[in-house]
């Protein structure tokens, strides 16, 4: 039996001892089928993947997966939507929690690497379709990278001078932030396991560097408000 069809069935009798609702029934065919394409995308990508595969694999007649979703593509939306409603509310979370530039940084990369790595499939898929997969996937997933942007910099407003910050420039900070978070997940998905952590430390690095010129940034002046002297050699004694 294939794994999604197994953990369908192991559902089934961990309900046994009580009568399982219609729609706990329903819910638990649906998640199998959000699995089951999450597997069979590991060495494919989602344009390539037919309706019959993944009953198959499931363990449903195919006129059963019209009960949960209108299509494949129907389906890649709901697997980048679950991909991302969690991440985006556990970052707003450490924002709106942690005032301090430094702890925002460090809480934010500590929780997507951790997202990432119990999520693995999830975001492997998302990497994977965001330059492969159907047109309307492709855009679920930019509408969804943008809507990270917009809260970011809804956040970083609060912890800004408006005095000197413009709408406009608050929205390339969170660009640059979000480009960088997103090349970092991407990284972490490819890496080995023992090399993920210099993967995260010089993520932690990056966004130090980032913010730090940015809290010298003035909009009006299109400009860091000091100029950075070099720092000259030590004498030798």
């Amino acid at each position: 039996m294939d794994r999604p069809a197994v953990a369908v069935a192991r559902a089934g009798s961990r309900a046994a001892d009580r009568p399982e609702t219609r729609g706990e029934r329903k819910e638990r065919t649906r998640q199998a089928i959000m699995d089951a394409t999450l597997a069979l995308c590991e060495d494919s990508s989602l344009v390539a993947l037919s309706l019959r595969q993944v009953a198959k694999e499931v363990g449903i007649v195919p006129t059963a997966f019209y009960r949960h979703f209108a299509s494949i593509e129907d389906l890649g939306l709901a697997l980048v939507e679950d991909s991302f409603v969690s991440l985006r509310a556990m970052l707003r979370d450490v924002r709106r929690t942690d005032p301090d530039y430094g702890d925002i940084i460090d809480s934010s990369i500590t929780v997507l690497e951790e997202h990432v790595r119990s999520r693995h499939s999830h975001f492997a898929f998302i990497a994977r379709e965001r330059s492969a997969g159907p047109p309307a996937v492709r855009a679920a997933i930019r509408h969804q990278i943008e809507l990270v942007e917009r809260e970011l910099a809804t956040d970083l407003a609060r912890l800004t001078d408006p005095a000197y910050w413009s709408t406009e420039d608050l929205a390339v900070l969170s660009n640059m932030i979000v480009t960088l978070a997103v090349g970092t997940t991407e990284a972490i998905l490819s890496a080995r396991h023992d090399g993920e952590q210099a993967i995260v430390e010089q993520a932690r690095t990056q966004l130090r560097m980032v913010l730090v010129g940015a809290l010298r940034w003035r909009s009006d002046e299109r400009a860091p408000t000091d100029r950075v002297e070099p720092v000259e050699p030590a004498e030798r004694g």
